[in-house]
């Protein structure tokens, strides 16, 4: 009997204790929402949902120590917070109306995927090992469509407006369990590409690629959505309607509308499907800002050298980098076995005239091969860009894009500025702005070789303000710092900061 009353008070006594920590909890947890809205005026909170995320409606005005604050069951977390911490800290410039209504949108989505997590099957270690040949055949017998329960976001506008920082922002605040990928759209199509070459022989080798990249990131996060390339276009809607299919949810980043994506290219009437899925599956949002924040930084430590006089200049230069290496010819492997000639390199360093990359039948597939093995390079050469070299242009923002993607640094002479580089390539509408020529008009050389693009005409906004952050300062420490960090580019006494 004394046993049974023993056990009976060590029940009480443990009932009492659990009953007191709830209430602490919750007394905690009441304090927390206090402190919240002591340190900021224009801080709302929601009651926390049943997985214990607060619902965040204005977080413009966040102090660091709320962004800071947790508590046991629940963090102030994600992108908008974190985008605050940084400005508090001085490592970002105080953003614009637009940028933080961006981040609203991306507050928005992560708070959904975080409540929805097991929904949407974000857990990489909860998922199927079936590979993705297998789970095709398996879909032969048993058809299966599971679209997500949470939409993707599509941002457009202007460049420099921050949108791959943006994206970036949120990408990185996510749990590291999760499926999740971040890639350049033209890195994600050669890797399509790539799959379905292995997959030839199946009937639907496209369900098959889908299969693969939903079983490896259920979040897939693309920057830089352009498409120019008639292949591409063709294959986008079915691709991407098997991926939504498989739960896959979409965040992208783009210069254009989804509605004005691949216009007035080659059989655009069989991509405008893929426009209505891409609107049905993610939502649209434009970032409306006109400052280009990538021409804030200053250019003065740039090697963008100016006058076709300047080849002995940049080979000057070029010879520094090595050190006391010798360059020489080199190969770089590419994807799907293609080898591609580098003139001149040493020590992670590689020479080009512009010829050699931008006049010959290379594409991003060689561009990424290149700046895999090569962290800087030199390109002698570059002219202004006009309807006799259209195509050499369009080369030429490929390689500016992949370069700026893998945070390279480029040496170069040119013809004129980035601004003057691009001076006649024009969109359709700005072609009708430019009065016609007279009688009384002399034909001017500003408009001799006119070349009407709309494709080429909206990149080129991108490629000079690109071309402008390569050149700067904050760029190049950046640069320095990744290569550094990389094991390859330290097998040689690489100097990351010239004196000019």
């Amino acid at each position: 009997m004394r046993g049974v009353n023993r056990y009976a008070r060590h029940l009480r006594s443990a009932f009492s204790q659990k009953t007191r920590n709830r209430t602490d909890v919750l007394r905690r947890g009441q304090k927390q929402r206090q402190l919240i809205h002591t340190n900021s005026e224009s801080l709302s909170i929601v009651k926390p949902d049943r997985y214990g995320t607060p619902k965040f409606i204005n977080l413009r005005a966040l102090s660091v120590d709320a962004a800071k604050f947790s508590n046991g069951d629940y963090n102030v977390a994600g992108p908008l917070v974190e985008y605050e911490r940084r400005i508090a800290a001085g490592e970002l410039v105080d953003g614009d109306s637009c940028q933080v209504g961006t981040l609203r949108e991306l507050q928005r989505l992560y708070d959904e995927l975080v409540n929805s997590a097991q929904a949407c099957r974000l857990d990489r270690y909860a998922v199927s090992e079936k590979s993705g040949r297998s789970r095709w055949l398996w879909s032969r017998f048993i058809p299966q469509s599971s679209y997500s329960p949470v939409k993707g976001l599509y941002l457009y506008g202007g460049v420099g407006t921050g949108k791959t920082m943006l994206m970036d922002l949120f990408f990185d605040q996510l749990p590291s369990n999760w499926r999740k990928k971040r890639i350049h759209f033209h890195d994600f199509m050669l890797n399509v590409h790539s799959r379905l070459q292995r997959h030839k022989g199946v009937a639907d080798p496209l369900e098959v690629v889908a299969g693969e990249i939903s079983d490896e990131a259920i979040l897939l996060c693309l920057d830089e959505f352009m498409v120019t390339d008639v292949a591409d276009a063709l294959i986008l809607n079915r691709l991407f309607g098997h991926l939504f299919s498989n739960g896959v949810i979409l965040v992208a980043t783009s210069n254009r509308a989804p509605d004005k994506l691949y216009e007035g290219g080659l059989q655009r009437d069989l991509f405008l499907p893929f426009i209505s899925t891409l609107k049905e599956r993610c939502v649209p949002h434009e970032i409306g800002s006109a400052t280009d924040y990538r021409k804030l930084t200053s250019a003065e430590r740039g090697f963008y050298f100016i006058g076709k006089d300047s080849s002995s200049f940049l080979k000057q230069k070029f010879q520094q980098l090595i050190g006391k290496s010798t360059a020489g010819p080199q190969e770089v492997e590419v994807v799907m076995g293609r080898i591609l000639q580098v003139p001149s390199g040493a020590n992670g360093c590689a020479y080009f005239p512009f010829e050699e990359l931008c006049d010959k039948p290379l594409g991003a597939a060689d561009y990424f091969g290149l700046f895999k093995k090569f962290h800087t390079l030199a390109l002698e050469g570059i002219p202004i860009f006009g309807l006799h070299n259209r195509t050499a242009a369009y080369r030429f923002v490929t390689l500016v894009d992949v370069m700026y993607e893998n945070k390279a640094r480029l040496l170069c002479t040119a013809e004129g500025s980035p601004h003057e580089l691009f001076e006649k390539i024009v969109t359709i509408s700005d072609a009708q702005q430019i009065a016609p020529r007279t009688s009384t008009r002399s034909r001017k050389n500003d408009v001799s070789d006119l070349c009407v693009d709309n494709e080429l005409g909206f990149a080129k906004d991108r490629t000079i303000s690109r071309l402008t952050e390569i050149n700067s300062k904050e760029y190049l420490e950046q640069h320095a710092q990744l290569a550094a960090e990389n094991r390859n580019w330290q097998n040689g006494d690489n100097q990351d900061a010239l004196q000019l």
